[in-house]
């Protein structure tokens, strides 16, 4: 996933996402930030929980500012977007399609493929497996 923090006013932050390649400390932090197991986690970032997102951006800024604390960790919706790269929709839409998932969904997903972005390596689902 490819996760793009743009402060008003500030340098835009792209930040690569994989939530397999997190630290085991980076997991716990997460799940302790938001009360859910880590697969929950990844699957509000997703479904655009706020509380999972603020929680990974926190993670991904704390990587840059080791002292940076979650309250200093705020944003206007529109200067975070999260999204899955061409390879993930991709994958992700061949799991549901094997498991019989919501077409709709899939059809949202599909339709997100143009403006996706491209993957820089191997594509992977863009949730802890």
């Amino acid at each position: 996933m490819r996760v793009t923090y743009t402060p008003d006013g500030g340098e835009e932050q792209v930040f690569d996402y994989n939530p397999n390649k997190l630290l085991s400390a980076e997991r716990e932090a997460l799940e302790k930030r938001t009360g859910r197991p880590f697969q929950a986690f990844a699957q509000g970032v997703l479904q655009g929980d706020s509380l999972c997102r603020r929680a990974l951006l926190h993670v991904l800024l704390k990587r840059q500012h080791p002292t940076i604390a979650f309250d200093d960790v705020d944003f206007c919706w529109d200067e975070l977007k999260v999204e899955m790269t061409k390879g993930e929709i991709t994958l992700a839409v061949e799991r549901m399609r094997e498991k019989n998932g919501d077409e709709a969904v899939i059809e949202a997903m599909q339709r997100g493929y143009d403006e996706a972005p491209e993957d820089e390596g191997k594509a992977r689902l863009p949730f802890a497996v």
